[in-house]
């Protein structure tokens, strides 16, 4: 008998968890109004990102600048990537993390984009077009201009960088002790989609793999209402999404330190250790570990 209940209110549990995993399921009066939120939910969710607090320069005991890349073939970097059908639209609330950054551009709420991860040289609208997407002429546009003729728009094969494309994110960031904490803490300042260069992928996978460039570098606080708008999928608990802007704030990735600023004009980890991958790896992990022990050796000093 304690079995049988026991089955009964674990199916139960399973059930409602299922149910709870689109937003106003049980509201819905037809298919369309699933994952749509009432006004009452808009109102309750209607939340400003958490501030970060205002941190005087004199505060600041030591700090260091780091790049990092978040591949997105390794499993614990999954929610950055996923989903990739209908470029990254699964539904009005499963978006991919490129998705959200593009249509927040594209809307004008996100306006800080940037071409390198300094933030020297901004970025308009058309020069982001050109970065995201190729024209060029296809086998019978090509017959046509050489026999003479009128070539037209249905002559060219067009790509576009979509969300399936993008394999890893570049994140800038500082690390810094606060004296008056004495905590070490993390800033984001930037992130930046990986993807091949939009004119390689007429040229096969091969070509593709070899011309990974950043598309475009965003300044990370002017993107977090943007991020905090919207939700990863939880896996554990569907019914409880975490904000792109907590999973990136609290560090939920696996990452790789490729840069550190440095006096030999911030070189990257590859220009000093050539063609040895594991002897890079080992540099990243170096410079991890001088970041960390930073905060131990202050208190046991």
């Amino acid at each position: 008998m304690k079995k049988q209940v026991f089955i009964v209110l674990f199916t139960f549990l399973i059930f409602t968890e299922q149910i709870f995993a689109q937003t106003n399921l049980l509201n819905a009066k037809v298919p369309q109004e699933v994952g749509v939120l009432s006004q009452q939910e808009l109102e309750a969710n209607n939340s400003s990102p958490i501030a970060y607090g205002y941190v005087d320069d004199r505060d600041i005991l030591w700090q260091k600048t780091v790049w990092e890349t978040i591949d997105l073939d390794e499993r614990i970097n999954f929610p950055y990537y996923y989903p990739t059908i209908n470029n990254g639209l699964l539904s009005s609330t499963r978006k991919s993390l490129f998705r959200i950054l593009i249509d927040n551009i594209n809307s004008g709420d996100i306006t800080e984009i940037y071409s390198d991860s300094y933030f020297n040289d901004k970025l308009t609208a058309e020069d982001l077009e050109e970065r995201l997407i190729s024209k060029k002429l296809s086998p019978s546009g090509i017959e046509k201009s050489n026999s003479g003729e009128q070539v037209t728009e249905n002559d060219y094969d067009i790509y576009k960088i979509e969300t399936d494309k993008v394999v890893q994110y570049r994140i800038k960031g500082t690390w810094y002790v606060n004296k008056r904490l004495g905590e070490l803490k993390y800033r984001l300042l930037g992130i930046a989609p990986v993807a091949p260069d939009v004119s390689t992928l007429s040229d096969g996978p091969a070509a593709m793999a070899d011309a990974l460039v950043p598309l475009f570098w965003v300044w990370f606080p002017d993107a977090r209402k943007a991020l905090n708008n919207s939700q990863v999928f939880n896996s554990k608990n569907s019914s409880q999404p975490i904000t792109f802007d907590n999973m990136l704030n609290s560090r939920r990735f696996n990452s790789v330190i490729y840069q550190e600023e440095n006096v030999y004009e911030d070189r990257a980890v590859n220009q000093y250790i050539y063609e040895d991958a594991l002897r890079q790896l080992l540099e990243s992990e170096r410079i991890k570990s001088e970041i960390r022990d930073f905060e131990q050796d202050l208190w046991n000093n």
